[in-house]
């Protein structure tokens, strides 16, 4: 049988453990190009740049450095590489994104500065423009849409930033030990995570499948879950779909709300906490279709609580798993068949990919 979305998300508690039993070996290598580099410049796409994102606040925290994500073609044709900028990330789960690529060879030919790539395989085209490559441990996800990829990358990128934290002096060992810890409960917690959210699918299956708009609200280090939320229903669920963090939100975009508009809230122990409970509790008044996804148990309506410890930075690792898994069967219910790939030669046509994918 084809391996489908669920496939891979199945793996991810086996994949988290793996990631977590190699550490620190597995980013060894990256703190060492990294050890004296505290201005970074990091280069991804799609759900590689959602993963970026994902880690930054999390990376600043623990290694005390400044980390900037651009989208590579971008960069590459209009902007300016900052003179303070040390150190050049390509992330890239394929490793053949030639708009990553290709960012990275503009950064070579302009400073004599340190590159470093992230890819799910390390001979991958990626490693050509890069001084180190690091294996983001989550193997070959031969769908097109990523789950199991984004979670590995994160994971990571987190762990790079906390092993560079410790070789500089910024973490103790014993942060460094509480922060595993934390991690390694996520990743025995993914099963009952899986559970909660088949059941709060099953409950609110029809506004679901019915919906015909979506909205993700968070904010602080979730802004890069709730883009990879935009993205990962707009690949799968094909409907209008956005990530918005939330004093955007506040700015313009409230006012697209309707009755019929679903509304989904990632709440951690943030800042703005309470900010976000005051937009939930008015934009209840307007739609009967708001719904929270929080890290602690809750029984709540319209609530996903995932039982699980982890503060805001953490937070991303486990937050994204419940919406790999609504876009996967909200795609189902509305009869869109994910393991019938569709404009296969996108990627060749559009010359955005070194080579053709190895889907199943």
């Amino acid at each position: 049988m084809k391996p489908t979305m669920m496939t891979y998300i199945l793996e991810e508690q086996e994949m988290v453990e793996s990631i977590l039993a190699s550490y620190p070996d597995n980013v060894r290598a990256f703190a060492d190009a990294a050890l004296d580099k505290t201005d970074w410049l990091a280069f991804a796409t799609g759900s590689s740049y959602n993963a970026a994102l994902s880690a930054k606040y999390y990376i600043e925290k623990w290694a005390d450095v400044r980390i900037e994500v651009k989208e590579p073609f971008h960069f590459t044709h209009y902007d300016r590489l900052s003179p303070y900028t040390d150190l050049a990330l390509g992330i890239s789960q394929s490793g053949q994104s030639t708009s990553t690529i290709g960012a990275l060879q503009r950064v070579r030919r302009e400073r004599d500065i340190a590159t470093i790539a992230f890819a799910s395989d390390t001979e991958s085209a990626i490693s050509e423009t890069a001084d180190v490559t690091v294996d983001i441990g989550c193997g070959k996800e031969r769908v097109g849409y990523v789950t199991k990829g984004f979670t590995g990358t994160v994971l990571t990128l987190m762990l790079a930033g906390l092993h560079l934290g410790e070789r500089k002096g910024k973490a103790t060992a014993a942060e460094v030990e509480q922060q595993i810890a934390a991690f390694r409960k996520t990743a025995a917690a993914i099963p009952s995570i899986i559970a909660a959210t088949e059941a709060f699918y099953e409950r609110y299956s029809s506004e679901f499948v019915s919906a015909p708009r979506f909205t993700a609200v968070g904010s602080g280090p979730v802004v890069g879950t709730i883009k990879e939320i935009e993205t990962k229903f707009c690949e799968t669920v094909r409907m209008p779909s956005q990530g918005i963090e939330l004093e955007a939100f506040m700015h313009g975009p409230y006012l697209e709300v309707n009755p019929e508009h679903r509304i989904f809230f990632l709440e951690t122990e943030s800042a703005v906490k309470e900010r976000l409970e005051l937009l939930r509790s008015y934009e209840s008044r307007i739609t009967p279709y708001t719904y929270t996804v929080k890290l602690a148990a809750s029984s709540e309506g319209r609530t996903l609580g995932l039982g699980v410890e982890l503060d805001e930075f953490q937070a991303p690792l486990a937050l994204i798993i419940p919406f790999q898994i609504l876009a996967h069967h909200i795609a189902g219910g509305r009869g869109i068949d994910l393991t019938n790939r569709i404009y296969t030669d996108f990627g060749m046509a559009m010359r955005s990919k070194t080579q053709p994918g190895d889907y199943a």
